[in-house]
């Protein structure tokens, strides 16, 4: 019996120290905004998709605000192969002709958006769904390159409707659809969306969820981790080739939302539970942590 108490008092007393630790960041990030790129594993695995809905909600309850950007690549290859369409990529991008297009759209907007919001608002949060469209949130122009269809990049982002949610604690979720000024809906990296979106709202992070550790010196050691660096030092790993692969276009993202005034930008391993709360509210955190060279301590 007197283990088991000892048990319990150790366990409290953890738990009261971790609070305490966190207490700090709590006071520093309050009334902030942190912008958030779901995907990956966490995305993927039920047991993660619930601690990272948790994490949101823990962060809105401690009075940050919240906004949650996400994909769906492996959902629309499920759907692209139920309605027997071939899937196809051309230098990483999917192909999204017509057909395709309208699956991304269901898939994205009516399905996994709405999965999110419904998971927030049964823990506890206040989930809205929201998709580019929706209150000309974000303008999409057609990615120049042949032969990959409605693929889209951002061309002008509008964050009056985000604003409006977050000032009465709503948590935002947006899906990376978006159409241009005739209507046409695209595609858009979710990384990428999530950037632009933190740059217009003057964030103070983006994190993006990711299934790497962050940014290595060697991908083949986790040891390797870098966890903090700066945007030429950014620069510099992908000059280098020690950024490389999937890893440039979001490490890409992150230093073009740092060069339009987010604070911070975290590349950070998803399949870890409660990854959020660590990098944020823990003195060690857990990623690869990207600053703007002012703000290099």
């Amino acid at each position: 019996m007197s283990s088991e108490n000892e048990y319990i008092q150790e366990a409290d007393a953890t738990r009261v120290r971790v609070l305490s630790e966190a207490l700090p960041y709590i006071q520093q990030f309050a009334g902030r905004t942190v912008v958030i790129k779901y995907g990956g594993a966490a995305m993927k695995d039920s047991s993660l998709k619930d601690k990272v809905i948790r994490d949101i909600i823990f962060l809105a309850c401690v009075g940050v605000h919240p906004v949650v950007v996400h994909g769906g690549g492996p959902e629309i290859n499920t759907w692209l192969d139920k309605l027997g369409i071939e899937p196809q990529f051309k230098d990483g991008l999917r192909v999204t002709d017509a057909p395709t297009m309208d699956v991304v759209e269901m898939v994205l907007v009516g399905r996994v958006n709405k999965e999110l919001v419904s998971l927030i608002n049964q823990a506890g949060g206040q989930g809205v769904g929201l998709c580019g469209k929706d209150g000309n949130l974000v303008k999409a122009r057609r990615v120049d390159k042949d032969d990959i269809g409605f693929v889209g990049e951002v061309s002008k982002v509008n964050v009056k409707i985000v604003h409006s949610l977050v000032t009465n604690n709503y948590i935002p979720v947006i899906s990376s659809v978006a159409a241009d000024d005739t209507g046409q809906a695209y595609n858009i990296n979710a990384d990428t969306f999530a950037g632009e979106v933190a740059a217009a709202l003057g964030a103070e992070k983006l994190i993006l969820l990711t299934d790497t550790p962050g940014i290595l010196e060697n991908y083949q050691d986790p040891s390797t981790l870098i966890t903090k660096l700066d945007i030429k030092q950014a620069r510099d790993l992908i000059a280098q080739g020690i950024v490389a692969g999937g890893m440039i276009p979001k490490v890409n993202c992150c230093v073009r939302s740092l060069a339009q005034g987010v604070r911070a930008a975290h590349i950070i391993d998803g399949r870890i539970p409660h990854a959020l709360l660590l990098e944020i509210f823990s003195d060690r955190g857990i990623g690869s942590m990207i600053v703007a060279s002012e703000y290099q301590s």
